[in-house]
């Protein structure tokens, strides 16, 4: 049954509850929107159903302490999120310019909430409320928990938990650390409570005490003595002034992301140490159903309506999660670091009964726009690693082609798809969240493959094929281009086989390293010969502690020590997009310039079908009575 009741967002809200104080209260940089794809009400939820009392702050006016008062003084902590996105790439482009619009934000309006939204969040909270325990949370805490290259800033940065003087950062999806952390101090508080009332009650453990040793968490210490398992990093100051010694912290914290590891990582940073704690054990398919099926609102607070609510709740109001994490490892994505390898899967029970709430829900047109994860057809993945919360070391999962021991398992899928056709009141069953092809162009995948061409695509398939040089592929730890060839064949073949008119959206990647300017040209040669006219352009941005932000920082592969080529000048970046975009006719000037660079105009004709842009060739003399055509630059 849909819930309307939100969670308290002021005094007012407390009183109507009947509760003296809030337990915790959490600070977000989005709007509050009641759905379990916002962060903050997904844990604020996941916090309520285990007895907590718990308040919202959203989007507060960070330039005084009044809003993060406002409910008052919390009796464990308050958790400090930036929100869904880093709050660096909320407000900011690729080009490093200020975005104007922010979807999370009521009308989406850009400019609400601050650059380094934990660190000003955490400062507020501190000035306003000095002795109460600070939790950072959400990707921006996930992907800076240690010394990373800020690609704003263009150096390296500190953990943020020592930049925000915060008590304890909880890196990955949080569940689990969220509820212990809130366990503990709630103990702790009990325990002084006690104490307060019987002298003869001695120990009360001091507050990092009571915060060590959570998995999936990071503190600070003074010191290491008595830690066990320990790998040291290089510490803030040397990663700072030596790209080597970048190279080697990353690669230590890349390594250590298993969950059956129990190694401990320090990173000194002046005279404290920065202590990850090992990533938390994945959730298990109970624990998800859990998750997914508490009493979201799944609406915008009522406080935004006379705003027009919360635009990025509409790509999503009638999708459903069914699963987390990724084994695809990219290196441009931040998905290995924070929700990891190993995919978690909810029930088809669980899935099942949040379609019949959509669909009972009356502003339901009939259409679920999505059901899937970070990709949509690794839902029913699986291997038997997995299930002891292990995974390879030595082997990725996917490249260079998939490991023999992971299972696709498609036919579940299927079976998951078939039972939402027959909920009445669903039309459409859409699969909007995009698709590893490289999954899809083996005899196993032919079934799933005609069946979602049949009844699960709106007449638009979302790939990522990203680019077509191996070698650009194989800096992005991506399949070979011919694998998306065959996959753009195999498509056709089955599209015409079932009659129906669908066609690929593919999404590619400029600027990523190893992307030089020749090879930006070869992408548009060869999607103008194919008359591809590419709307889905997304410019390469180096997200902390990822791969190719290693790659793009430090100009070597971490893995292999070899040089790498990184486009980091505004000139070259906006080229590679302009020669990826070629049709548009705004973008001749800087693909003329590209060109003119590469001595390359004598292929403009190709890019412009214009005979205007085919200049002459040009003799050139090679001794004696020998003349010949100047090179040309071919792909």
């Amino acid at each position: 049954m849909m819930n309307k009741d939100f969670l308290p967002v002021s005094l007012n809200d407390l009183k109507a509850r009947g509760w003296g104080e809030f337990d915790i209260v959490l600070v977000s940089g989005d709007a509050y929107v009641d759905h379990p794809s916002y962060g903050a009400a997904l844990i604020g939820r996941y916090l309520e159903h285990y007895g907590f009392k718990v308040g919202i702050i959203a989007q507060p006016d960070w330039r005084s302490v009044a809003d993060f008062k406002k409910l008052g003084k919390p009796k464990l902590f308050f958790g400090i999120t930036s929100g869904n996105v880093d709050s660096m790439i909320a407000n900011y482009t690729a080009n490093k310019k200020p975005r104007s619009n922010d979807d999370y934000s009521p009308g989406g309006k850009g400019g609400m909430r601050p650059d380094r939204a934990l660190i000003v969040y955490a400062n507020r909270v501190r000035e306003a409320y000095p002795d109460v325990p600070i939790v950072l949370g959400g990707i921006e805490a996930s992907l800076r928990r240690l010394a990373h290259y800020d690609y704003w800033d263009d150096k390296v940065r500190r953990s943020v938990l020592v930049d925000a003087k915060a008590d304890i950062l909880v890196y990955g999806m949080g569940e689990r650390q969220i509820l212990e952390i809130a366990q503990r101090l709630l103990d702790r508080v009990e325990t002084r409570h006690f104490a307060s009332q019987n002298t003869e009650t001695q120990g009360i453990a001091s507050l990092p005490e009571t915060l060590s040793g959570i998995r999936g968490t990071a503190v600070i210490k003074r010191d290491i003595d008595g830690l066990e398992d320990t790998i040291i990093l290089p510490s803030f100051e040397e990663v700072f002034g030596d790209k080597e010694k970048f190279s080697q912290a990353f690669l230590k914290l890349y390594g250590n992301m298993n969950p059956l590891s129990v190694k401990v990582l320090a990173q000194k940073h002046a005279d404290r140490f920065v202590v990850q704690y090992p990533p938390a054990s994945p959730l298990n398919t109970g624990e998800m159903d859990l998750i997914y099926g508490l009493p979201y609102a799944r609406d915008w607070h009522s406080d935004y309506n006379a705003a027009g609510g919360v635009p990025g709740l509409e790509t999503v109001r009638w999708s459903i999660v069914s699963h987390r994490g990724c084994c695809g490892e990219c290196n441009f994505c931040a998905l290995y670091l924070h929700q990891g390898r190993i995919v978690q899967r909810r029930s088809h029970e669980s899935i099942l009964a949040e379609a019949r709430i959509l669909a009972a829900d009356p502003k339901f047109g009939g259409t679920i726009t999505d059901v899937g994860g970070p990709t949509a057809n690794m839902y029913a993945a699986n291997c038997k690693l997995w299930q002891k919360n292990n995974f390879c070391s030595h082997r990725k999962c996917l490249t260079p082609q998939k490991c023999e021991n992971l299972g696709m398992h498609y036919e579940d899928t299927l079976n998951l798809y078939r039972e939402l056709r027959k909920i009445p009141k669903v039309k459409h069953l859409f699969i909007g969240s995009g698709l590893r092809f490289d999954l899809l162009i083996d005899d196993y995948a032919r079934e799933y493959l005609e069946e979602i061409c049949r009844y699960h695509v709106s007449g638009l398939l979302k790939v990522a094929p990203e680019h077509c040089s191996n070698e650009v592929l194989h800096m992005m730890n991506k399949p070979g281009f011919s694998a998306y060839e065959k996959f753009v064949e195999l498509f056709k073949k089955t599209v015409a086989k079932i009659g129906k008119k669908s066609f690929i959206v593919n999404y590619f990647l400029v600027s990523h390293p190893g992307c030089t300017l020749r090879e930006a040209l070869n992408l548009a040669l060869y999607l103008a010969k194919r008359k591809v006219r590419p709307e889905q352009i997304q410019d390469f941005i180096p997200t902390p502690m990822t791969v190719s932000s290693c790659m793009y920082y430090t100009g070597k592969n971490p893995f292999t020590g070899k040089p790498v080529y990184a486009a980091k000048s505004e000139k070259e970046r906006k080229a590679q997009r302009a020669l990826a975009q070629y049709n548009k006719p705004e973008n001749k000037p800087l693909i003329l310039a590209a060109l003119k660079e590469l001595n390359s105009l004598h292929v403009a004709g190709k890019l412009f079908n214009d005979r205007e842009y085919i200049p002459a060739r040009k003799e050139v003399k090679h001794g004696k009575n020998q003349s010949r055509p100047a090179r040309h630059f071919q792909r």
